[in-house]
This record gives structure tokens, sequence and C-alpha cells, in this order.
């Protein structure tokens, strides 16, 4: 019988190795490769082909949600299930629109992990119960079918750089981070600004959390 293969990730190392191991006991998972980053879930999504990504919403660089769209657009076969210790509605609905398959906190039990993995496996959606009333159909529809937002105007790209200016990080370390120059950084900064009518890097922290491209708890 062929193994449901499965990526984790997740930036808390403790919590990607127990998983892992609990996983790999269950049978018919294999768990195929492990990321800390959006970066990294991307690129081992893109080697390994996983039937299925238990992706945490919140991590550094690029989050869960960017991270969902783009290897959705690449692999619309994979289920992404939200593997999260938010339960405000607008993570869990911004990682519906990106196209996730299913929403489960942390704090829920394995068991209810393993049954959300069958889950979407089988072509339905699944929600743990802490967050289920706060999902509706339209929540389920890809952000693509949704309705124009300030948010949605923005480049891949300026949303990257929003996410690493709101986590505190210097135009130097971005363009390190992302492999470009520091001008384009500050050209970056400069249309996010006028984009979004946002005149300082508190407006765009406040702008940024509230979309949910990164946390105050990070």
């Amino acid at each position: 019988m062929k193994k449901v293969k499965i990526i984790i990730a997740d930036d808390h190392s403790i919590l990607q190795h127990g998983l892992c191991n609990s996983l790999e006991m269950e049978k018919g998972f294999e768990v195929v490769a492990k990321a800390d980053s959006g970066h990294s879930a991307i690129k081992l999504t893109n080697l390994h082909r996983p039937d299925v990504v238990i992706m945490d919403v919140s991590m550094p660089y690029l989050n869960g949600i960017e991270a969902t769209k783009q290897i959705l657009a690449k692999n619309p076969e994979i289920k992404v299930i939200a593997l999260s210790m938010h339960m405000e509605k607008i993570y869990v609905t911004g990682m519906m629109n990106a196209g996730a398959s299913g929403y489960i906190l942390k704090s829920c039990s394995f068991k209810e992990l393993v049954k959300c993995i069958q889950t979407v496996l089988s072509g339905k959606h699944f929600f743990c119960q802490e967050v289920k009333h706060l999902i509706t159909d339209k929540d389920c529809v890809p952000v693509t079918d949704s309705p124009v937002s300030v948010f949605s105007l923005l480049s891949k790209r300026e949303r990257e750089v929003l996410q690493l200016i709101a986590e505190g990080h210097k135009s130097r370390k971005i363009a390190e981070k992302l492999n470009i120059s520091v001008k384009t950084i500050d050209i970056h900064r400069t249309n996010l600004k006028t984009k979004l009518n946002i005149h300082s890097i508190a407006e765009l922290t406040k702008f940024a959390i509230a979309e949910g491209l990164t946390s105050s708890l990070l």
C-alpha cells in the first residue's frame, strides 16, 4: 500500500520533530521532509511533491499563507493543512482563501490531526471545533475568486518585503534574505507606502498584522 507523503513546515524545532515522530509511527504515513520557513516549504514541496503539507501559519521571512498560495499555484493537487496557535478569523480565512484544505489548532489532539489528514485526502475540508464556527462556504474559495482588496494589489515580492519590515528587519538584512539590492528594497518600501497610503514603519507593521502576514507574537 502506497504511503501518504507528508511535509511538515514549522519553525519550532521541538514541535516539528515530535510531530514527525508521531506521524512516522502512524501506519500509511511517511514524512519526506521538514521545513522551518515558508521559503524552504516551497522549495521542498517542489522537490518531493508530497500528498500533504502541514503548514504553520506564522513563520519568519515568509508566512504560511503566502507559502500556501505559492505551493498551490504550481501544485494544485497537493493538500495543505494549517496547523496554528491562532484561532482568529483573519488567519483562518487567510489560509482558506490561499487554498488550504484544513485548519487545526496546535492545542488539538494528534488523533484529530490524523482525522484531518484523512478528510482532506478524501477531497473534503476539515476544521477543528474551535474554528469551525468562523468558516462560511465563501471562505473556502481561492483568493483569485475573492473580491479585490488593497492587499491583493501588492506583488508577491512586495508582500515578502512587507512581512520582513513588520518583523523588524532593516533594508540591508531584507536585501540579504531576498538576495536583491538595498536600493531595490528601498524602492519596494516606497511602493508599499504609496499603494497602501501608509507613511510610517509602525503603520506598515500594523497593516501586516491586520492582514495576517505576521503576528505581534513573532
